[in-house]
């Protein structure tokens, strides 16, 4: 497990199948809690060495996720920069996608937490946070968050656009198409964009 993320992380070797097992009777208590004591317990787990601890506290915020105010979510979006590897902020990103289907009066909001952030993994979340979001897909803030980034170099980031626009490509083939003739984007971001085109 170690050496598949690059030895960036130490891992107690448990299977996603059997932490999500074991996982449970913390996942069934997060939901009694109060927010104050989900943040604890997020924030215990995240501070752990071992990797499957970061991903049962970002499980945990997402089992908590009707329960969390805009405020809790901005206390939450400190994490996508602690630890940061695709393996922690991709997970993140779905619960900070999920909050704004719950609550989408936030979700410009939720997107300038990360837009424009100096951090990269920060801007991924601002570029991919609305996949599957089909045709409520608000195309002003995806071309926003795709062009602050056009000419970054950064792999994850050049992913990030092309995974992008090829989720949107499923709900508007001819808008992704028009996208990619008229802007110059990176091989990366155009080879994964036009991969269902």
């Amino acid at each position: 497990m170690a050496k598949y993320m690059k030895n960036k992380f130490k891992f107690v070797g448990v299977s996603s199948a059997s932490r999500r097992n074991q996982s449970k009777p913390i996942f069934d208590f997060i939901k009694t809690v109060k927010p104050a004591e989900a943040k604890n317990i997020v924030a215990d787990l995240f501070d752990r060495p071992e990797r499957e601890y970061q991903y049962v506290a970002i499980d945990a915020a997402g089992k908590f996720l009707k329960h969390w105010r805009y405020d809790d979510i901005i206390w939450l979006s400190q994490y996508v920069t602690m630890k940061s590897w695709w393996d922690s902020v991709d997970p993140l990103r779905k619960v900070f996608a999920d909050y704004v289907i719950l609550h989408e009066e936030y979700k410009h909001d939720v997107f300038h937490l990360f837009y424009g952030s100096e951090n990269f993994w920060d801007r991924r979340i601002a570029i991919n946070l609305q996949l599957l979001a089909k045709q409520k897909t608000d195309l002003h803030l995806l071309t926003q968050a795709i062009e602050y980034d056009i000419n970054t170099n950064e792999f994850f980031i050049q992913k990030a656009i092309g995974w992008s626009l090829r989720d949107y490509a499923k709900t508007d083939a001819t808008w992704v198409k028009n996208y990619l003739a008229t802007h110059k984007l990176s091989k990366l971001a155009v080879r994964e964009a036009s991969k269902h085109l």
